[in-house]
């Protein structure tokens, strides 16, 4: 598969799935720049979570996470001030390889795509668990009970389900990324679960 040229908007504690839609409002010079010319190219890009400890370094080229989202501008609009305000589609998880030298004022990497490993046996269980937890999370939270309808639905890879809920209901940064950087769909479907019923729990026992 041959590699990805990509220029990266990194974000602190921002984890980008595929098969989900990220609204983004870019207003530093260096990344309205960048999206300019995503816009006169292929409109692709990487979101990437910066490491921790980014701060001292921000300005420059701080450390980063190397497993990204990456996907298409599929809608966008330039503000009076210059801003954008952007709807990137996830299309692929990427491992990034290596960060190209440019004169651009962002940073530009060439990334390897990362399929899915599909499971072997049948994921129906892990699919029923995960569709369960939902509806119990749902009434946890007093939400209506079909909000979560289009990513369980049936007619998707288990993986696609994985993804959209993930990116719809966990909340931990750092379990976020580890869901991303799991290509082993029934290890992600299982830990999934796991973070599910974690806090399913935790609501319970705010409640009591």
């Amino acid at each position: 598969m041959p590699a990805l040229t990509l220029p990266i908007f990194p974000l602190p504690d921002v984890t980008f799935f595929p098969h989900t839609m990220l609204p983004l409002h870019v207003f530093e010079a260096r990344y309205r720049a960048m999206i300019t010319d995503a816009l006169a190219r292929d409109r692709k890009l990487a979101v990437v979570r910066l490491k921790a400890g980014f701060e001292a370094s921000y300005a420059g080229k701080p450390a980063v996470h190397a497993v990204a989202g990456a996907g298409e501008i599929v809608s966008w609009e330039r503000l009076a001030t210059g801003r954008y305000n952007i709807l990137v589609k996830g299309e692929w998880r990427v491992r990034i390889e290596s960060e190209r030298p440019s004169d651009t004022l962002y940073r530009i990497v060439t990334a390897q795509q990362l399929d899915d490993i599909e499971p072997t046996t049948d994921a129906s269980a892990s699919l029923a668990r995960i569709h369960d937890l939902c509806g119990r999370l749902l009434r946890a939270l007093d939400r209506p009970a079909d909000l979560l309808d289009a990513a369980l639905a049936g007619d998707q890879r288990p993986g696609v389900i994985a993804d959209r809920i993930a990116a719809a209901v966990v909340p931990d940064p750092d379990l976020r990324q580890e869901l991303l950087e799991t290509r082993d769909v029934t290890r992600r479907l299982d830990r999934l679960g796991g973070a599910l019923e974690d806090l399913v729990k935790q609501l319970r026992e705010g409640r009591e």
